[in-house]
């Protein structure tokens, strides 16, 4: 390779790279203080939500994180092209921040940011992917995946400071502050991009398929639409924030099932292969969510663990609440070469369904420490070393499913659904995440350690099913070998 490179790689993957680490920064800085924040009094500057509803609102938030991917790809191929969504995702994920910093004790601004940034990272996430991909040439499969190991590189090590920082920053109930951090560290991204655009060559400069007629009466419609029944629905007097979590969760869970009834209940020339291959695709699906719905109660109720049952202080050094979401970006980053080798080692003597069954397994035990650690608690704090403990055995099951989860995607589509599917993965991940969030409403009739003990039960109970059925599944999967892709 001639001219300046990025660890051997083309020196547009170190554009990407810092933009990819500031956007995460950004992210993973807000999500670090979000349920804090909604649930903190108004005499906190919080907007003074309980625990249970704080937790269904992060959990939608995510949920709808993940869902936009699916148009905002639509947009990029078709309208904008990657380079100019990139671009703009991350300049309306920068507005959002700065409207939820707004130092004002009204909520709107904050809800306008939300929405602004879930509508930026449907822009800004799945295309700068896509770009990455793009640096090499077709047949350079190797370089590519250590180009795409040194991207996730950055997208931990935005992780991993954001709720350092942030969290410091938002200390003595100064949210705007940690707000205003993101805000700054996504504008970083932006100046990076802009700044290093002549080292990408072009790329991601056209959409695939140029589409302007039809999307924005679409979209027009859509909007209409949803603004019309919202409204009425406020006008009946009923409409409340929690009631608004139960809704979008319902339309999430519609989704997937009205998708993959579409596949198997059309025609659209699928072989009996390709139609025995999707009905166990949508056992590694369900199981995916079980995993996510867990998961991801990391920033709402372990959270509020921190916050209140544990005492913050790492080898003598006092910590917020928000720093606990660093401890498991550092831990991907420890074990991802781990498991990596152990993957190749193994080879073809673990399937799918097994990694799968193992990650439930990890995530359900994972809650049964938490059920300790809340039995524990009660009237005292534990330590925080129980959430580190806790977040490690969770990365195990993370690195088991979470890597494998786009090539298994990629393996058992349809030839006519290959684009498409891509993203269906990422809606496990937005179910997980909405179901996730309305687990809170347990609280009212479980206690603490119950709570996690019913979770715990449930992802344990799924991975001992993928076990029980692996070589059934293997076979409706048409499994010999598979590669491991981070």
């Amino acid at each position: 390779m001639t001219g300046r490179t990025f660890f051997g790689h083309p020196w547009g993957l170190a554009t990407l790279f810092g933009t990819e680490m500031w956007e995460r920064f950004s992210w993973y800085g807000l999500r670090a203080i979000l349920a804090t924040f909604l649930a903190a009094s108004p005499v906190q500057h919080g907007l003074g939500l309980s625990d249970e509803t704080a937790q269904a609102v992060v959990g939608v938030y995510g949920a709808l994180i993940y869902l936009v991917a699916l148009p905002g790809g639509w947009i990029a191929d078709r309208i904008l092209g990657p380079r100019r969504s990139v671009f703009w995702g991350g300049f309306v994920i920068m507005l959002g921040h700065i409207s939820m910093a707004v130092p004002v004790s009204s909520p709107f601004f904050v809800w306008l940011g939300l929405l602004l940034i879930i509508a930026g990272t449907g822009l800004l996430k799945p295309n700068i992917s896509v770009m990455v991909g793009r640096l090499y040439p077709e047949e350079d499969d190797g370089r590519r995946d250590a180009g795409f190991s040194l991207f996730y590189l950055g997208i931990n090590l935005g992780a991993f400071f954001a709720p350092i920082v942030v969290g410091w920053l938002a200390n003595g109930d100064r949210w705007h502050l940690g707000f205003g951090a993101a805000a700054v560290g996504m504008a970083l991204g932006l100046i990076q991009y802009v700044w290093g655009g002549h080292n990408l060559r072009g790329i991601g400069e056209r959409p695939v398929h140029v589409e302007h007629r039809r999307f924005w009466p679409v979209a027009g419609i859509a909007a209409a639409a949803t603004a019309i029944a919202l409204g009425a629905w406020a006008a009946t007097g009923t409409l409340t924030i929690d009631r608004l979590t139960v809704a979008i969760t319902v339309v999430i869970l519609v989704v997937p099932v009205a998708y993959f009834s579409y596949i198997l209940l059309g025609s659209h020339d699928l072989t009996e292969d390709e139609r025995i291959r999707m009905k166990a695709y949508i056992w590694l699906f369900v199981a995916a969510s079980v995993f996510w719905m867990l998961y991801d109660l990391a920033p709402s109720k372990l959270l509020f663990f921190a916050r209140d049952h544990t005492e913050l202080s790492l080898f003598g050094i006092p910590i917020q609440p928000a720093t606990t979401q660093s401890f498991n970006p550092l831990f991907i980053m420890i074990f991802v070469p781990v498991f990596a080798a152990l993957w190749v080692k193994l080879g073809t003597r673990v399937s799918t369904p097994q990694k799968f069954g193992f990650a439930l397994v990890m995530v359900g035990l994972s809650f049964v420490v938490m059920a300790v650690a809340a039995a524990l608690a009660g009237p005292r704090k534990v330590s925080v070393w129980w959430l580190v403990l806790v977040y490690l055995i969770q990365v195990f099951g993370e690195l088991s499913l979470s890597p494998v989860g786009l090539s298994v995607t990629a393996k058992l589509a349809p030839e006519a659904f290959k684009g498409q599917m891509l993203g269906v993965w990422f809606i496990a991940v937005s179910v997980g995440d909405a179901v996730g969030g309305q687990t809170g409403r347990l609280g009212r009739v479980l206690s603490d350690p119950m709570y996690y003990l019913v979770l715990a039960a449930m992802a344990v109970v799924a991975g001992l099913a993928l076990f029980m059925f692996t070589r059934k599944l293997r076979g409706m999967m048409a499994e010999h070998h598979e590669s491991v892709i981070r």
